[in-house]
């Protein structure tokens, strides 16, 4: 590909120019995205399920005929009808559920590793693309180029502060402002669960090596920061939807090129 502008921390063009791995030409590829997004999230599935003996701790037997009953198993001294230890008549009070559950459930989702890193090739090159980006609902009419290529000095910034003035110096304070203003609680009972607000995904900074800024960025919502060997399609199409807005330092595409990550 040809050479693309790079810029510094103040949110000028620099003199110098990188050029993008061919990570950034490779096709659009939405289906293999979703894939490996749901392959990722399904790592954080918790196996539940229900006690092997739950309704069926109980005196159950069945009358048998002759007694103008169906052959139900039944309470001892009640007659009520329950599920007997053999586990029959789910569904009944005081018995057994039909289908409970169970912790041995296979619920992670595998994919295949080309295909895997196919995903996250199309999904860096659909983050380049300013229309996917838009259609994703990021504000970028400020953003001076998409992709947006930043001096590695990003990596090394310490404070909030620091990496807040940055990024609102690069055009990105409206997509801060958006992920901001729309948090929002959660309905239904993930209140209860220690996750009662929903906040938007606003950009996603990329670098080459953690100096500071990880520990710096991790409390502005919907901005997340991960070192280019540990992207991942989930990081880069949250809920499946390619085309966030990235901001890479120099140093993280030299690395994508030079290591030939996920070829």
């Amino acid at each position: 590909m040809a050479n693309i502008k790079t810029y510094t921390l103040t949110g000028k063009a620099s003199k110098e120019t990188i050029e993008l791995p061919a990570h950034f030409d490779t096709p659009y590829r939405p289906d293999v995205i979703k894939r490996a997004v749901l392959a990722v999230q399904s790592r954080r599935f918790q196996p539940h399920g229900v006690d092997e003996l739950a309704g069926k701790r109980n005196t159950a037997q069945s009358w048998q005929t002759g007694h103008g009953r169906s052959r139900m198993p039944r309470i001892k001294g009640s007659g009520t009808g329950a599920a007997n230890k053999a586990g029959f008549a789910p569904g009944t009070v005081g018995g057994r559920v039909a289908h409970p559950p169970e912790a041995r459930k296979v619920l992670v989702e595998r994919i295949n590793t080309k295909e895997n890193r196919l995903a996250i090739r199309s999904a860096i090159a659909a983050s380049a693309n300013p229309l996917y980006v838009k259609n994703r609902g990021h504000k970028i009419e400020k953003v001076p180029a998409i992709p947006l290529i930043v001096s590695s000095k990003l990596e090394t910034l310490a404070t909030t502060k620091e990496v807040l003035e940055t990024l609102t110096a690069l055009g990105l304070g409206d997509d801060l402002e958006r992920a901001s203003n729309g948090r929002s609680i959660r309905a239904g009972k993930g209140k209860m669960r220690g996750r009662k607000m929903k906040t938007p995904k606003s950009l996603l900074i990329v670098i080459g090596t953690d100096s500071g800024i990880i520990k710096a960025a991790r409390n502005i919502p919907g901005v997340d920061v991960a070192e280019v060997h540990g992207l991942n399609a989930e990081l880069l199409a949250p809920g499946t939807h390619p085309g966030r807005l990235v901001v890479w330092t120099t140093t993280a595409i030299d690395r994508l090129g030079k290591e030939n990550l996920f070829i």
